[in-house]
Parts: C-alpha cells; structure tokens; sequence
C-alpha cells in the first residue's frame, strides 16, 4: 500500500522502503504545489495518516450528511481482512478541511464508517456530522463530484495529497484487471504512469480528472521493492493468471462503482440495482 505514514516510517526506520520526506512534517500550505487546469486542494482532507476528500454524487442534495472518501487500509481500525466488509461502524474521527491552496479551513468529524473494505477495492467512506450545505456555509468549501463514468486510458490525472500538500500529475497507463497486494486482491485498478510517484501518506488522496473536475479513482498502493505480490509490493494478474511485476509503479482504485451504491439521504444501499460493492 502508499501506506499510511507510521507504517511508512516504521519501515523506514526498520531499514526497509526508503520514504522521501519522511522524517519531516508535511509541506507547509504557505508555499503549496501547483496543479495544472485549477486542480487545487480545496475540498481535500488530511487524516491523522493518510489522506481524503469530502465527496458527493451526482444524486447527493446540499442536505446530506457530507460522506469523506479515503483507503480501507486508512482505517482507524486497522486493515479490514480479506473478504471482510465493514458497514454503519460507529466513529467520530476528525478530519482536516483544506482550502483552494492548502491551508487549513477547520475541522469536520465522523458520525460513522458508512462503508469499508479492502477486498475488490480499497475504500472507506466515512459519513459526517455536517451536510454539504453546513461546510459550504461554515468554510465556503464545496465538495468533490464522483465521477459516474469509467475512467480513460491515457487520461491526464492529478493525486491530491492533503496530507503532504501535494499534487502529482501523469496519465492513466491502463487498467490491470486483477491487482493482488499480500492478502488482498483488487478489481480492476488503475495503472498511473511513472510520474505520479506516490508515497506513505498519500494513502486515500483522491484522483481528479482535471478535465471535468470529477473524481475518477482513490490512490492506494505501489510496488516498492521489485517484489511479487507481497505487501507494499502490488502484482498485476491478467485474465490467463500471467503475473506482471512493475517496480515504481502506483495504482488506485476506480471510485465509480461508488455512485451506484448511494441512494437518497446519502445513504448506502448495496442492494441496489448495479451496485458491485462487496457485502457483508
């Protein structure tokens, strides 16, 4: 995984991956990166080890409780098990808002885990305490629209960090149709091209079209070491079960399929017609 930051520096201080920047504190939001096509952080949260974004849907109304997108493996928790999934969990955890250039705009706070997993996909999606309308109003920051389209290969992408104040551009490379990471097996990931070098930390940060705007995936992992299918170290397998190992490569995980699962009231509902997240 683009693993949280105390598992990133644990490793590092354990004599494994090397993390660039980790023995500092995140990039000061006084002298943010800059995003090409008014990419910004605005919208984006920093988590206490990982990153996230206050997302909607198409469906959502400015009176829903807002919903805060990052990894299952950002969990404060821990990470959920290989077939398990997570719904309606009690939390009350607190997240960062940023502005347009990475400052901080205040906090907002979890009522609940709406949905987790880490088998198929690697997403969390925590349910707040305030609507859409009450961030607007209180920060003067709207949230991210999912994407209800698949994404495109050779697209333009930028992975928001709002935990390191950073944004990393390059294009969608392709898709691998399976991505297995230790215990875990994802579903149809996307492949970045070797621009957006992720790191610990970025776990969670919300990939953005910036052609439309829209979130189209959520970074999650990378291989770091040359390994095969171990964790850190992510392998592709194609539909014949050939295994493809691409060392420095960074993955995310398509968000898409999310908007099919949300009914009104933001609420999840996996039994909804089209909806392919996993149950419980």
């Amino acid at each position: 995984m683009n693993r949280s930051l105390v598992g990133a520096l644990s490793a590092l201080l354990l004599g494994g991956a090397t993390l660039v920047g980790a023995g500092a504190a995140p990039a000061a939001a006084a002298s943010p990166a800059k995003a090409p096509n008014a990419v910004t952080f605005a919208g984006t949260v920093a988590l206490s080890n990982c990153s996230g974004s206050v997302v909607r849907t198409p469906g959502s109304a400015d009176t829903d409780p807002a919903l805060v997108l990052s990894n299952g493996h950002c969990l404060e928790s821990g990470f959920p098990g290989a077939g398990e999934v997570i719904v309606d969990q009690p939390s009350s955890r607190s997240f960062t808002l940023l502005t347009a250039s990475g400052g901080s705009a205040g906090t907002v706070r979890a009522s609940k885990v709406a949905y987790a997993t880490m088998t198929d996909t690697d997403i969390s999606l925590y349910q707040l305490t305030s609507t859409y309308a009450q961030i607007q109003s209180a920060y003067g920051i709207k949230a991210l629209q999912l994407s209800d389209s698949h994404p495109t290969q050779g697209s333009a992408i930028n992975v928001v960090s709002g935990y390191w104040k950073k944004i990393y551009s390059c294009n969608i490379d392709g898709f691998a149709y399976r991505l297995k990471e230790g215990d875990w097996t994802w579903k149809d990931s996307v492949r970045y091209t070797s621009a957006c070098n992720t790191i610990g930390g970025t776990s969670g940060s919300p990939v953005v079209d910036p052609a439309s705007g829209k979130v189209v995936a959520v970074n999650n992992t990378g291989n770091e070491d040359g390994g095969r299918c171990t964790l850190n170290n992510p392998c592709e397998v194609d539909e014949n079960g050939t295994v493809t190992v691409r060392q420095g490569i960074n993955y995310a995980q398509e968000t898409y399929g999310i908007t099919k699962c949300v009914t009104t009231g933001n609420k999840i509902d996996l039994n909804l017609a089209g909806c392919a997240l996993p149950k419980p």
